[in-house]
């Protein structure tokens, strides 16, 4: 009888018993670097709306705007106006919109006289522990502030600064 050459079935199982070791240790690494990545696009689109926020407010004269429409404008923007600013794209501008596994929603505060005096900016995770783990919050203050729990922060007057200073739990964002 001939020998049969080829691997045997204790092998092959040694085998697939090492990849799922790898994978198993892989993965894990894998989700948490997708959620860092979408915190990362979430504080950046967050900063970019309350630099808009302030140039609105100082470009037009009229306090804060309303809400993230009016930071936008049509694409391609011809003609910028107090309703359509052009100052930032059109996927941050729709009110609200969800990107890189976050959801925001901005609003004008603070309304003395018809105009607004401040704004409040939120971003939340579509999906806690999946899409990301914090919310992150901007007002007129200019202090980014985040919460570990993924809950949104709110858009209402104060909702931003009310947010506690706690070491790994809430607080300012670094830079």
């Amino acid at each position: 009888m001939k020998k049969q050459k080829g691997f045997s079935l204790i092998e092959l199982l040694i085998v697939v018993a090492i990849i799922l070791i790898i994978a198993a240790i892989a993965i894990p690494n894998l989700l948490r670097s997708k959620i860092a990545a979408n915190e990362s696009s979430a504080v950046g689109s967050v900063r970019t709306i309350g630099t808009a926020e302030v140039t609105y407010q100082s470009s037009w004269g009229s306090g804060y705007s309303v809400d993230l429409p009016s930071l936008g404008g049509p694409s391609p923007c011809v003609a910028a106006t107090a309703a359509a600013a052009c100052l930032i794209d059109s996927l941050l501008s729709q009110a609200p919109f969800t990107k890189s596994g976050y959801q925001f929603n901005a609003a004008g505060t603070l309304l003395v006289n018809g105009v607004f005096n401040g704004f409040e900016v939120n971003a939340w995770p579509t999906t806690f522990q999946t899409t990301g783990v914090r919310a992150f919050c901007d007002d007129h203050t200019g202090v980014l502030k985040f919460n570990v729990n993924g809950a949104a922060i709110g858009v209402a007057a104060g909702s931003c600064q009310a947010v506690p200073t706690a070491a790994g739990v809430s607080g300012p964002v670094g830079n």
